[in-house]
């Protein structure tokens, strides 16, 4: 079971290796909703997303050999991985779906990285991936569903809890779950953790209903970054013992909440970055009256071509 303990070894393995990344007040209403926002700027990390923070824990924790490592991903996990791999002088392969975003899949090359783009879906990438390390003794460095990667994504939560202490709910973005995870890990008993999911990949909120993971069908504007198939069932775990709310929301919703951030603030987040945020200003969280609200914007990297200028 994940721990507070994971996350805080986590923190001192990955020291130095992962930017601090900003907390931003804004203004009540905003973004058309009352009360006290704050945007915890993931985006800001290295490779666009909270990615390298598991990537780094994982592979420092594990020690690969000569093999080095491999992945699967729908964009932004790889990315991380081929940057900490290239950090730490170590070969990587990543295996990709065709959804990814094709600026996703030019920077993991950029970034040295053996790239394959499999299938139509991350689980089509993630079998590949893991019949590809069988072959080869490379480390898998899973993009949610190992504890090293989860305690790595909690420390999201551990610097957001220093940066600013008061924060009453959490609303952080779901694909496979390891992000909320490790957030919800280390402010369980303490701070409400909300689960984002597009309704078009709800992984978190069937496994909630049927009382364990089970297989969705993945589509959507955030598939690239939220498309698993599956929750982990150790994610699944922490979101029922730490008693995690889950809701839904629409891909117009999350179009919305990504253009939304683009107009008040001039932050170009990808539809999974902003899904968290379309929580808030579609409705499907509603804060109490004075709670004070921290939104995790997770990624970045998408094409901002299609955001319209006001």
């Amino acid at each position: 079971m994940l721990t507070t303990a994971d996350i805080e070894a986590a923190e001192r393995r990955i020291a130095g290796r992962v930017r601090e990344t900003p907390v931003l007040a804004v203004e009540p209403r905003a973004f058309g909703t009352p009360g006290h926002v704050l945007l915890k700027l993931e985006l800001c990390q290295h490779t666009g997303s909270f990615k390298p923070r598991g990537a780094f824990n994982r592979i420092l924790a594990a020690h690969p050999g000569p093999a080095g490592v491999i992945a699967a991903s729908g964009g932004n996990h790889g990315l991380a991985v081929a940057y900490a791999s290239r950090e730490l002088g170590i070969a990587a392969e990543v295996f990709v779906p065709e959804t990814s975003a094709a600026v996703k899949v030019a920077r993991l090359r950029a970034y040295g990285a053996t790239v394959n783009v499999v299938g139509q879906h991350y689980a089509d990438a993630l079998a590949a991936s893991q019949a590809r390390a069988q072959q080869t003794g490379a480390l898998v460095v899973h993009a949610f569903d190992q504890p090293e990667v989860q305690a790595g994504q909690g420390t999201v939560a551990g610097e957001l809890d220093r940066q600013a202490p008061q924060v009453d709910t959490v609303l952080v973005a779901v694909g496979g779950g390891g992000l909320m995870a490790g957030i919800a890990t280390w402010f369980a008993g303490r701070t409400k953790v909300v689960a984002v999911e597009p309704e078009r990949i709800p992984t978190l909120a069937q496994a909630l209903a049927a009382g364990r993971p089970v297989d969705v069908e993945v589509g959507g504007l955030a598939v690239d970054s939220l498309g698993a198939r599956r929750i982990s069932a150790a994610s699944l775990t922490v979101a029922q013992r730490t008693e995690v709310l889950s809701v839904l929301v629409s891909d117009t919703a999350i179009a919305a909440a990504r253009q939304a951030l683009w107009e008040e603030l001039r932050i170009v987040a990808e539809a999974g970055g902003a899904a968290a945020l379309a929580a808030l200003i579609s409705g499907a969280y509603r804060p109490a009256a004075g709670e004070r609200v921290a939104v995790i914007v997770c990624g970045g990297n998408t094409d901002p071509g299609d955001l319209v200028t006001p």
